[in-house]
């Protein structure tokens, strides 16, 4: 029996993120931090779970930050090489300045998004999908989402069984509760779709859901993957708070410690996650915060759902 064909991994980083700021000025918005580490490495560690090696990254604004934090991708025990995108114009078109380096099936992700994939399930499922005997082509992971704002803000996918049929981006009356989660694997043939897809009228830009549809009408089998528990969107500093503290919450710990942080046995924490190299002297109260590393907090300090970094404090 021959082995599974090796895939690749597309991760889209190239975004201006302007509603985060004011952390856009300092960061690209795939590297602000989840429990201390990049939410682009906690990408890339995923992908690597599944045995690709070989890694494109799409960057664009503050691209040099990614480099310098990801580099070559050895750290990771993968292979990474960058792709920049001058005009943010969408994802399929950001997709279509890749086909060149593209020569097999390859997981596309958005890089600004945190998944949690349901139990046993991940992106080997939609793996194996691809590799089955069904002439699977291209696999969404999907969720059931419960939130109607949520999904008006995305896209909905319509089946037959296990078979993708339609996907509507942004639905103002969502037909269904099955939603797209920005996590994708498709089979170099889509590539024809993408070079097919046009500019949208209301967004002025080429979206990937109608290269989607277009692979579908021309007859290729796509399905949908019901794997993602949950799909955190990294769009305001408050998702910056609220994702971190989600994910402090499922460790099962009171709070999150980097390296070489200082707590003196007088400060009062509360459900905080303390970045790298953090001293906070006596009588610093704090509950519901995120401690940027290399901050000071001192003094009789009393906070509640605050982001510290070594610039200002910003409360949400």
């Amino acid at each position: 029996m021959s082995e599974p064909q090796k895939l690749m991994g597309v991760i889209l980083a190239a975004g201006k993120g302007t509603r985060m700021y004011p952390f856009s000025a300092r960061y690209p918005k795939p590297l602000l931090p989840i429990l201390g580490k990049p939410l682009l490495v906690h990408q890339v560690e995923m992908m690597a779970a599944v045995g690709i090696t070989d890694i494109l990254l799409v960057i664009g604004h503050l691209g040099h930050e990614v480099l310098r934090e990801l580099g070559d991708g050895s750290a990771y025990g993968v292979k990474i090489e960058y792709v920049e995108q001058e005009e943010t114009l969408g994802i399929a078109h950001a997709l279509s300045q890749l086909e060149p380096q593209v020569d097999r099936p390859f997981f596309l992700l958005l890089g600004d998004i945190f998944f949690e994939f349901k139990r046993g399930s991940g992106l080997e499922v939609m793996a194996d999908a691809l590799r089955s005997d069904r002439g699977t082509q291209g696999v969404l992971a999907v969720c059931e989402e419960s939130d109607p704002e949520a999904i008006r803000r995305n896209f909905i996918v319509l089946c037959e069984g296990e078979r993708v049929t339609r996907v509507i981006e942004k639905p103002r009356h969502p037909q269904v509760n099955v939603k797209g989660c920005g996590a994708y694997l498709f089979d170099v043939a889509i590539f024809d779709s993408v070079r097919r897809t046009p500019r949208t009228a209301m967004r002025d830009e080429y979206e990937i859901t109608d290269s989607i549809q277009i692979f579908i009408d021309d007859g290729y089998r796509v399905e949908a993957a019901n794997v993602v528990a949950r799909d955190l969107n990294l769009s305001y500093p408050s998702d910056l708070l609220d994702i971190n503290l989600y994910v402090l919450d499922r460790t099962g710990e009171s709070c999150f410690f980097g390296r070489d942080v200082e707590v003196h046995p007088d400060a009062d924490l509360e459900r905080c996650v303390i970045m790298d190299r953090v001293k906070i002297e006596p009588g610093v109260r704090l509950r519901n915060c995120l401690v940027f590393p290399d901050v000071r907090l001192q003094g009789d300090l009393d906070r509640s759902r605050h982001i510290f970094t070594t610039e200002q404090w910003i409360q949400l």
